[in-house]
């Protein structure tokens, strides 16, 4: 979406929150009054305050009564929020945020895949198959390159139809959003890889083959664990 497309809420949230993320406001450090942002951003306290709502919902910020609203602990930020990690991928270049989420992936996506492969329906492996012809169509198109990747991994995980698995469908999508928008590559070194890859999980899961759709799943993850180290 464009800074066009935003309200002006909205705008003031993605601006405050990578402002927070990048490190002009560090954690413990006062955010600025009220009155002064409302100066600085030309609108009302009550935007203020939604805004304030918004980034504590991402855990960047709390408030403390008669002292106003201050940052919390980097081990307090949400980092399922795909607006916070888009922000920390940026901004952060501690390796060890690359190897945290790279862990999580590690440890969901492979056991994924192998279910998947055992538990696929044809209506699934339409909806995977779909999603990859989506790709390969949209490979020089960043965004719907990255939609449509969204939607490969979502028809994966729907096709493991385990409903409290399912719940956990948001979060996913957002790791894997914020990772797959830093990681597209679309040159001839990268993308023919990064299809190939996402075509052998495919096969392995309509051939009903767990081992494989285990293992492309994890080649899957190096790849894009090693693409992010390289930009990082």
């Amino acid at each position: 979406m464009s800074q066009e497309q935003l309200s002006k809420t909205e705008r003031i949230i993605l601006t405050l929150g990578e402002e927070i993320v990048a490190g002009k406001y560090v954690p413990g450090a006062a955010l600025p009054a009220e009155a002064e942002l409302c100066e600085r951003f030309g609108t009302s306290r009550n935007i203020i305050r939604e805004v304030f709502r918004s980034l504590m919902a991402k855990r960047l910020m709390e408030m403390k009564r008669y002292r106003g609203a201050f940052v919390t602990p980097r081990n307090q930020w949400n980092y399922l929020d795909s607006d916070v990690l888009q922000w920390a991928l940026a901004h952060d270049q501690d390796p060890r945020l690359i190897a945290a989420m790279s862990e999580v992936r590690v440890l969901v996506e492979p056991q994924i895949a192998r279910w998947s492969a055992e538990r696929a329906t044809s209506n699934d492996l339409a909806a995977i198959e779909q999603a990859y012809n989506d790709m390969v169509a949209h490979h020089l198109d960043r965004e719907a390159f990255n939609e449509a990747d969204i939607r490969y991994h979502e028809a994966v995980l729907a096709s493991v139809h385990n409903p409290v698995l399912q719940q956990l469908n948001v979060a996913i999508s957002q790791l894997q959003k914020a990772v797959f928008a830093k990681t597209y590559m679309a040159d001839s070194g990268n993308m023919p890889r990064t299809l190939a890859e996402h075509k052998a999980l495919f096969d392995a899961i309509r051939h009903q083959d767990g081992d494989a759709a285990e293992q492309a799943a994890k080649a899957m993850i190096a790849s894009s664990t090693a693409r992010l180290k390289e930009i990082m």
